[in-house]
């Protein structure tokens, strides 16, 4: 038996896709609905291993905790993890497959993964209640929709219904529902269900003549008026988003429990992975996190981290431009506190043999730690679990980086002392660990640590739980869902997993 289904679209990039789908899986598993997330094309850096070892796009690990579910491979089946402008690695079913440009893949290579795309669908309707997919961009791109596998390609092949999400803070949303269905064949336009407003603000009263029209002119209904509420953007595909408390270069900050708060600067280094890395020392009462690109923006800084990229000689070189390579060695000798983790580990190094992705060989690095990174073909992938600073530490590797630490004291360990991952010298720290300052104890001791050297009258929050923070937003989301939109025939459409067969709209006819 095949279980229920939808397909969330949306009219533009960053409509909402993400967080609408991790809430309307929420709702549903809070009404006893057994629910799988899935996407079958992601384009993101920002990533996750499961427990298997694959890597997945983090936006649907988050949903797969949002359905309570462990994630898995299936859930994305593919990842696209950008090298540049014209370039990605293609991540199948978890494991990195070779590089392709935008050409090389839209020319043939994405349309022979349909048939992997729609078995990993099929095995998931196949166990759960409901899969909610999302989509990617615009399912109106019809540049793109001969290749299509993630948007109507999906919904086609796989006979879903389609719900369109559109952005109204952005402002135009009437016109881009229209546009957005308008723009397809008979054939998609018959999946396309009806909309769904996101991030209104004002009385929605006003809004409703509005709705009623669109409606006239498509036949479609729209299924909910999503109110505007900060902080909703959780493991984001990509940007600089500090996403569990503010935004670039703000943080919504709660009052310190000690006297002084902690300025914590991020690098924004070009092709930033796994930003959601700081995520949890802004979650920190009295911690205010943002993302930085100038030498002169580290001097207040008390903890200046340099977070992962998928493209470490390219970061290292923007460092150097930028000035920034200078100050953090500066830091670093002056005993400032500086965290590298992953491609920043990697920068902080002595040198770099890089023959596989930026294929530049021997390249210097900014000689802070005594490491020498060597770039393997194979991807290293893995769950990892140690102790540093008297606490247990749970994280996640995703590079093709390997480390040779030649001095320093390691930085994870196992119960027995010997060392894991990473390298400290002085307050200068390095890790291939992402995901490890969501683990409460260590990093509560990681912040008394920095704040120690920074001369900071700062105290970690006793209580502060990273999880127990995830879940309150995604709870969050459900409700959202569970307030605004009309969840009765939200779930007959999601029950029903089937076309709508709804009236083409001819394009131009408003006029």
């Amino acid at each position: 038996m095949t279980g229920g289904g939808l397909l969330v679209a949306g009219t533009t990039s960053d409509a909402g896709k993400s967080v609408v789908t991790a809430g309307i899986c929420r709702w549903l598993v809070r009404q006893g609905v057994k629910v799988a997330p899935f996407k079958a094309q992601n384009m993101s850096l920002n990533s996750f291993v499961t427990r298997e070892g694959a890597e997945i796009g983090r936006a649907q690990a988050m949903q797969a905790q949002a359905c309570r579910v462990e994630p898995t491979a299936l859930m994305n089946p593919v990842l696209l993890k950008p090298g540049g402008e014209q370039s990605s690695q293609v991540v199948l079913l978890g494991k990195p497959v070779g590089e392709l440009s935008a050409r090389g893949y839209h020319g043939g290579r994405q349309q022979r993964l349909l048939g992997t795309v729609l078995d990993c669908l099929a095995e998931l309707r196949g166990t759960y209640d409901a899969v909610i997919c999302e989509g990617a961009g615009s399912p109106a791109e019809i540049n793109l929709r001969r290749t299509d596998i993630v948007n109507m390609g999906i919904a086609r092949n796989a006979g879903l219904p389609v719900l369109v999400v559109g952005d109204i803070d952005r402002g135009g949303v009437f016109a881009s529902f229209f546009g957005t269905v308008a723009l397809l064949s008979p054939e998609d336009q018959a999946h396309v269900a009806g909309f769904l407003v996101n991030k209104f603000r004002g009385d929605v009263s006003l809004l409703e003549p509005g709705l009623d029209m669109l409606h006239g002119l498509t036949g479609r209904r729209t299924y909910g008026v999503l109110p505007f509420r900060h902080g909703l953007g959780i493991d984001e595909e990509d940007g600089l988003r500090v996403s569990l408390r503010g935004t670039v270069r703000e943080s919504n900050v709660s009052p310190p429990v000690g006297q002084d708060v902690l300025r914590v600067a991020v690098c924004a280094i070009p092709l930033m992975s796994n930003f959601t890395d700081v995520d949890a020392l802004a979650a920190e009462p009295g911690v205010v996190v943002r993302f930085v690109d100038r030498p002169e923006e580290l001097a207040d800084a008390d903890l200046v981290v340099v977070p992962g990229t998928r493209g470490t000689v390219r970061a290292l070189e923007w460092l150097r431009e930028r000035g920034l390579a200078d100050a953090l060695r500066s830091r670093a000798a002056a005993h400032r506190p500086v965290l590298g983790i992953c491609g920043g580990f990697q920068v902080l190094g002595e040198h770099i043999e890089d023959d596989v992705e930026s294929r530049r060989g021997h390249v210097e690095g900014l000689g802070i730690l005594p490491v020498r990174v060597r770039f393997a073909r194979e991807k290293t992938l893995t769950r990892p679990e140690g102790e540093a600073l008297g606490e247990h530490v749970t994280g996640y590797e995703i590079h093709h980086g390997v480390a040779e630490v030649l001095g320093g004291e390691a930085f994870f360990s196992d119960d027995q002392g010997h060392s894991l991952d990473g390298c400290r010298v002085g307050q200068t720290w390095g890790t291939h660990w992402h995901g490890s300052l969501e683990s409460d104890g260590f990093r509560r001791a990681f912040l008394r640590e920095v704040a120690a050297a920074a001369g900071r009258r700062f105290v970690p929050a006793a209580d502060t739980s990273f999880a127990a923070l995830r879940e309150e937003q995604l709870d969050r989301l459900g409700d959202l869902i569970e307030e605004h939109a009309d969840t009765d025939a939200l779930w007959r459409l999601i029950e029903s997993g089937a076309p709508q067969g709804l009236p083409f709209i001819p394009p131009g006819a408003p006029a």
